[in-house]
């Protein structure tokens, strides 16, 4: 059932075979979030420096467009709900062709899909900033109905207060959506805060804390409960009650559950067992404050620019999902999600829309899980003439997708985002290995979706000599001409120090050769080309998590 999609998640989700109606328990969407801001993922050397890797992973910003105005006119035409309709219609009145309104416009469809694959139990948890979230109420109330909002958390996620001229922003909205009112939810514990001990402990005849408890509830009156007075106190002058009948409290009284404070005050009920600060919980409520963001220090730090702590995806899961239930994240990123969802056994999908994350989440699935973690992908070529038409998509929409993906078949590190174009220096990915105790050494990978010719491996052998490379890859979709072949024979090879190996300094590999089996890389042994996440031993418990 796990499954991993690469693609324009509201494709995937229209695809009625992949997605039923109401097949999925949970639904978690972290969407870009309009900032205006250029994301890049930086990977680290092993020395901790910035690695010459920098990827542009997407530019968070929106403007209207023509495949935004697209959307937006098959919206209005083809959705089911009128009410969202209208909604947006009204919207756009306002808001115009916006960076706004195309952010709404390229959200509404796919939350329209989110509720109709949704179960009846199912919930919503969609994670924003206070720059959209009161927009995308307005969208999701249209769409799931205001009578189905059931929160909104807020996930206090720094302590940044560098802000001049406004109050510094430190928070997050996490706005929860039910389908129904018959949504599953188990409320959860955790430890709480030893600062802040509750104002009721009282030091018992053996010198020991003990928690008390008000015997009394508003109102003058309740069925079967004396509102008179009992043992002179009589809570009706305050407009209250005995929230007890007055022989539960004699027993208490009797058995020393009955706290009478020296000055006079209305007595109390004493809890029986001392208090123990250490094992004292406390129910989660909506206001988080008590999981960190990834700060530059953390373990599951992997670089990516909006990457969640694993903790608040497991809270979510564990609070909203069945243990046999079904998580889907349509913008799984860097994959926190799949990874909370697998480690906490319930199944998964994923969706992205690049190669980037999509291998991400495979190597951190692998370094934390191993072969435990079973999943199914689609979307990515299977075939040749599917690498074919994802290198015709990409000369259509100006991406690099095809790069990527061919660059994965050897585990290479892209350079380039998805939409950037412009000076790579003959560098479309590359592969490290160590050469020496400290010392790693490069091979730079170029990869070719067009024709191909003997000059392509003069120019690769020229850029690996200027950059004091150990050698060079070039992917190919076309087969090599015998030239190219004895060109890169001529080549010759170079010597892998740390272990005493050969290895030919050009080599051109085919993705027919790649996909088939038949054609494999001759290299020194790489190191992961992500951060690896950590290896995951046992299961979680929320209580656990602080």
């Amino acid at each position: 059932m796990n499954r991993l999609l690469f693609g324009d998640n509201l494709k995937w989700l229209r695809d009625v075979k992949v997605f039923p109606d109401a097949s999925v328990d949970l639904e978690y969407l972290d969407p870009p979030f309009n900032s205006n801001a250029n994301y890049n993922v930086l990977f680290k050397e092993a020395s901790g420096e910035a690695s010459r890797a920098q990827v542009h992973a997407f530019a968070d910003t929106w403007e209207w467009t023509p495949d935004v105005d697209k959307t937006y006119d098959e919206f209005l035409r083809e959705c089911p709900n009128g009410s969202a309709v209208q909604l947006l219609e009204s919207l756009n009145k306002f808001l115009k062709h916006s960076p706004m309104m195309a952010y709404l416009a390229m959200m509404s469809p796919r939350l329209v899909e989110l509720h109709r694959i949704l179960k009846p139990t199912g919930s919503l948890y969609l994670h924003c900033d206070p720059t959209a979230s009161h927009y995308l109420k307005l969208v999701l109330d249209s769409i799931f109905g205001a009578e189905n909002f059931v929160s909104e958390i807020i996930w206090k996620r720094h302590n940044a207060r560098s802000t001049e001229g406004k109050w510094p922003s430190v928070h997050d909205v996490i706005l929860l959506y039910s389908k129904t009112d018959t949504f599953f939810f188990e409320s959860l514990q955790v430890a709480a805060d030893k600062a802040k001990m509750p104002h009721t402990l009282i030091t018992g005849q053996n010198g020991k804390k003990y928690q008390t408890y008000e015997l009394t509830a508003p109102g003058m009156t309740k069925e079967g409960v004396s509102g008179k007075a009992w043992r002179s106190f009589d809570p009706s002058k305050m407009g209250r009650h005995w929230a007890n009948n007055p022989s539960t409290m004699d027993e208490w009284d009797s058995g020393g559950l009955i706290h009478w404070p020296k000055d006079g005050g209305f007595p109390r009920r004493r809890a029986a067992e001392p208090f123990e600060a250490e094992a004292r919980l406390v129910t989660v409520g909506d206001v988080w404050t008590d999981i960190d963001r990834i700060n530059q220090t953390a373990k599951e730090r992997l670089g990516y620019p909006t990457q969640k702590p694993q903790a608040l995806l497991e809270r979510i899961i564990e609070a909203s999902c069945p243990p046999d239930g079904v998580v889907l994240d349509p913008f799984c990123g860097c994959g926190t999600t799949v990874h909370a969802a697998q480690k906490t056994g319930r199944q998964w999908i994923g969706i992205d829309v690049t190669y980037l994350a999509v291998n991400l989440i495979k190597g951190r699935l692998w370094d934390a899980f191993k072969a435990d973690a079973q999943y199914e992908e689609k979307g990515q070529p299977e075939d040749l003439s599917g690498a074919r038409r994802l290198a015709e998509i990409d000369r259509e929409n100006g991406t690099n997708n095809f790069e990527h993906w061919a660059l994965s078949l050897i585990k290479a590190r892209p350079t380039k985002g998805t939409g950037s174009k412009g000076a790579d220096r003959g560098v479309d990915g590359l592969l490290f290995f160590y050469d020496g105790k400290d010392e790693r050494a490069e091979i730079i990978v170029q990869v070719k979706s067009g024709g191909v010719k003997r000059g392509d491996v003069a120019t690769l052998l020229g850029d690996v000599n200027n950059q004091k490379a150990a050698g060079g890859v070039l992917i190919t979709l076309d087969p090599p001409t015998k030239p190219m072949l004895k060109e890169a024979v001529d080549a010759k090879t170079y010597t892998a120090k740390l272990y005493q190996k050969e290895y030919p300094k050009i080599q051109i590999l085919t993705v027919e050769g790649l996909l088939a089996g038949t054609e494999r890389l001759e290299a020194p042994p790489q190191a992961n080309p992500f951060a690896k996440a950590e290896r995951e031993v046992k299961p979680h418990k929320q209580e656990e998590m602080l």
